[in-house]
């Protein structure tokens, strides 16, 4: 097997960018145990700033840093790397996380003029709902440089069906591989947390609070159960100051009192988090995969989502409930879950830890470097691969 070294650039590894923020790192860990393999990760950020943690000491991390928040913007640390690190090593193919984002323009740019081959994950941001999300910004954009540069990619990647039937309703047409992102299957055996029958159940929401995420809708919709024993926890980075307009409405409707909001959690204390709820809710307008669905059902948590993320599989297996976006569909899907004995709600669990297991990171990242074979010529085309 040929070796080859991998470049995966992503705008922002910053906890609060979200879930790519956590993938990419979780990818790039997983693609290292293959040691035909070598990755470098690259990314921006403003000096000193956190990053997303990673269990790999073998993945080399490395930041484009600026003191400058107006320069991280344009992307310009990030142009400014690219081109001494691609002089200095020798790139077999560069993969790109992220669109919209001058820096992801660069990582294009930079590809084509060293005759790099590159790849493009677009990670849900070509997906309806975030089209139409400062749309004209979006249209300026595809014009100047977006367009051209989804266009010359070898491959995109898209992590659901969902994704890809998407990605070819915008009008790209080389190949897409539809590869899931991954989940560590045997999180949710780190810990052991003990309910007590007179303690309150808990209904999870993590995050980031964001309009996106329907947190109004469900809100709403708590609003209406009012059902004694339970609590509604959210958990996640409110970088959009989003909170405030949420729990206003929370105290409107007289629910604030079950409504806890508990802050930014990861590691440990989110594996905790996961473990000690008794549902987990991700009411979202949007989504290209929903990596806490997966990270919800490896723990054993039973799971409310709607139809703007692609898990229709949650009630064909048994291991939750995929509704329509709005907020009488959640009303109707809270009730039944939380009227369900303790007892039902854990065999659900087992089942979704049982389905979730399809999406273990070290197949993940077996397929993955299939479509790197393929590209680079060394290989067969995998059979996640589509072709326009």
């Amino acid at each position: 097997m040929s070796n080859f070294t991998i470049l995966h650039t992503v705008d922002s590894l910053h906890p609060k960018a979200g879930g790519p923020s956590r993938t990419v790192v979780q990818l790039c860990d997983s693609l290292v145990k293959n040691d035909a393999v070598d990755v470098m990760l690259l990314s921006q950020r403003m000096a000193g700033e956190p990053s997303a943690s990673s269990i790999s000491k073998t993945v080399k991390r490395l930041f484009a840093e600026s003191t400058s928040r107006y320069s991280l913007s344009f992307g310009l640390p990030m142009r400014s790397e690219l081109g001494s690190l691609v002089r200095e090593n020798h790139f077999s193919l560069i993969h790109d996380h992220g669109v919209w984002s001058p820096s992801n323009h660069w990582v294009a740019q930079t590809a084509r003029h060293f005759e790099i081959p590159f790849i493009i994950q677009p990670r849900g941001m070509l997906e309806p709902w975030a089209m139409n999300h400062k749309a004209w910004k979006k249209r300026a954009a595809m014009a100047l440089y977006q367009k051209r540069d989804l266009e010359t990619a070898e491959v995109l990647i898209a992590t659901s069906h969902e994704e890809y039937e998407n990605l070819r309703r915008v009008g790209l047409h080389q190949p897409i591989a539809v590869i899931p992102n991954g989940v560590h299957s045997d999180q949710h055996m780190t810990f052991s947390v003990s309910k007590s029958p007179d303690l309150k159940r808990t209904v999870l929401f993590l995050s980031r609070i964001h309009s996106k995420k329907g947190l109004l809708n469900l809100i709403r919709a708590w609003g209406q159960l009012k059902l004694d024993g339970w609590r509604l926890c959210l958990a996640g980075p409110d970088d959009v100051n989003h909170l405030s307009e949420v729990m206003t409405l929370a105290k409107k409707l007289g629910v604030n009192d079950s409504v806890e909001y508990v802050g930014v959690v990861d590691g440990e204390e989110k594996s905790k988090l996961y473990y000690s709820s008794d549902l987990f809710v991700l009411p979202t307008f949007s989504e290209n995969f929903g990596v806490v669905v997966a990270e919800a059902l490896a723990h054993g948590v039973p799971v409310i989502t709607t139809k703007g993320a692609p898990w229709s599989d949650l009630e064909s297996y048994g291991c939750g409930w995929w509704v329509d976006i709005g907020v009488e569909p959640l009303v109707i899907a809270l009730h039944e879950a939380m009227t369900l004995s303790d007892n039902k709600r854990q065999v659900m669990g087992e089942l979704g830890r049982e389905y979730v297991r399809r999406y273990d990171w070290d197949d993940i990242a077996q397929t993955m470097t299939e479509v790197y074979r393929w590209v680079l010529s060394i290989g067969d085309k995998p059979n996640c691969v589509h072709e326009g």
